[in-house]
């Protein structure tokens, strides 16, 4: 069996919301993971003050296949080498060790982000994107820079793409689209009013809708047909400029973009040449 990680990241990221007894198997298996990998469900019951039945659903909460995907990926968390944690800045910090700061967080997004893509949701997301005659991104802030790249990558491949900063206009061009197209959300928090309502419109039209937003419970992630997750946690209190989940996003459209680019490589060479060609022009 394949050795995954990510479990103990998992259950951080979504604790919080979990119900009393998910959230006391949770809180046993942070403190004692160890201990936990040797369980079977009935002994993890009994040692949280639950049951099992309370265990598998945990498991599903997490979106994991069972309770054997769980231990397999806590066992990867306890054999990784990469225990680094988030870190935030502080006063007088020296260029130094900002330089090293930020290089870790953005690594460290970018490994959890990739320790909870789905495989199969990716495949899916691919096939919507390969059916759309158009596909609308949208994102509120720090997050309309990821859905800005998607559209020059997308748009690059000849894939007619949108991503307009103001909501109106992509409220009405959602409005034209066919049952085919696709509508793209991306919220790092999953809870961003307009990206949810947008994402409410598209469904209302049968338009195919993909959400780009946290592990866990979130309004977006419920109202979207597909969802790709970023951590949850990943941002440290100094959120001015959401450099975390920024990059976790762009990871995603990366992904996106090159499976599908894949998925088509010899028309996808063919675009890209093309897009270079136009460019050179201007030099």
């Amino acid at each position: 069996m394949e050795l995954k990680s990510g479990g103990l990241m998992m259950i951080k990221n979504v604790i919080d919301d979990l119900p009393n007894s998910e959230r006391k198997i949770a809180k046993f298996i942070l403190s004692n993971p160890h201990k936990f990998v040797s369980l079977t469900v009935s002994e993890l019951g009994e040692l949280s003050k639950t049951s099992s039945s309370a265990v598998v659903r945990l498991c599903k909460s997490l979106g994991l296949r069972g309770y054997q995907d769980l231990k397999m990926r806590v066992i990867g968390d306890m054999n990784s080498l990469n225990d680094t944690s988030y870190t935030d800045i502080k006063k007088n910090d020296t260029i130094k060790s900002l330089i090293q700061s930020i290089r870790n967080n953005a690594v460290k997004s970018i490994d959890e982000t990739m320790l909870i893509l789905d495989e199969q949701v990716i495949k899916e997301c691919v096939e919507l994107i390969d059916k759309a005659n158009s596909i609308v991104f949208y994102g509120m802030g720090a997050s309309f820079i990821a859905a800005k790249d998607a559209q020059q990558k997308f748009l690059r491949i000849n894939k007619t793409s949108y991503a307009f900063e103001d909501t109106h206009l992509t409220a009405t061009t959602i409005a034209n689209l066919k049952c085919n197209d696709l509508v793209v959300g991306i919220s790092a928090s999953g809870e961003t009013i307009e990206a949810v309502k947008l994402i409410e419109l598209a469904n209302s039209k049968n338009i195919n809708t993909i959400g780009i937003t946290k592990y866990g419970k979130s309004t977006l992630g419920k109202a979207s047909k597909i969802n790709l997750c970023n951590p949850s946690s990943i941002e440290t209190p100094f959120r001015s400029a959401a450099t975390s989940s920024r990059m976790s996003q762009l990871y995603i459209i990366d992904v996106l973009f090159m499976c599908f680019a894949t998925s088509r490589y010899d028309t996808t060479i063919k675009y890209l040449e093309n897009t270079v060609d136009a460019i050179s022009f201007f030099k």
